[in-house]
């Protein structure tokens, strides 16, 4: 199984789709132009480069490097650049990351150190997008239900806040946590609307509507002859 991840996928998609490489759900990730994306998971045990030789950003010395350390969190790691020649580029990536581990090497040696795969927890997304972890609010007097509301708003718009660094940050585990609780949150301020637009209405009470005047009992007046 294949999927894609490119610039255009969603920041909270792209959650989704990197939990899903973890946890075996498919097998390769193409990735477009993704040198900043911060695909940093130790599951990833092969990258492979096409076009290595492509003259361009994506294909400098540093984004060779950077590209190739994809796979440094696994012991089984090892990249792979297809090319028709090799470039300058191609030959400084080789030989710092030759250079890079021999020093490791050499220090793992010299204090008994075995590799091993980096390890991380997988955080489970809710499916439900939080339908599970609405917040309850009890009904108050008008006074406190327009603090609770203004509470609510508030909590919302920090979430969202949160949510939005947490994403800017890379950190897009917590960044789809927190969707989650958003979510969640919003579904009770709409509850919280539509029980506030209910409830604001008359109790019947109202002025009734015009209409032509009736005599006693309800009956039309009759014309005098």
């Amino acid at each position: 199984n294949v999927r894609y991840l490119h610039s255009d996928v969603d920041t909270l998609e792209r959650v989704e789709i990197l939990r899903d490489l973890r946890r075996g759900d498919f097998d390769v990730l193409v990735g477009i132009n993704l040198l900043r994306e911060g695909l940093d998971l130790p599951e990833v045990s092969l990258v492979a480069i096409l076009d290595a030789d492509k003259q361009g950003f994506l294909r400098s010395k540093r984004s060779l490097i950077q590209t190739i350390g994809r796979a440094a969190r696994n012991v089984r790691g090892q990249a792979i650049m297809y090319a028709d020649a090799v470039t300058e580029s191609m030959q400084y990536a080789i030989d710092e990351t030759a250079r890079r581990r021999a020093l490791q090497a050499a220090y793992n040696e010299e204090h008994g150190i075995t590799p091993q795969s980096t390890r991380r927890g997988i955080h489970e997304l809710d499916a439900s997008s939080g339908e599970s972890d609405y917040v309850v609010i009890p009904v108050l007097k008008r006074e406190e239900a327009d603090d609770a509301a203004q509470s609510l708003e508030d909590r919302v718009e920090e979430l969202r806040s949160e949510m939005m660094l947490a994403a800017e940050a890379l950190e897009f585990e917590r960044a789809a946590q927190l969707r989650d609780k958003l979510k969640a949150l919003e579904h009770e301020q709409r509850k919280e609307e539509r029980r506030d637009a209910r409830g604001g209405g008359g109790a019947g009470g109202g002025d009734a509507k015009p209409g032509k005047s009736k005599g006693r009992a309800g009956m039309k007046q009759r014309p005098r002859r």
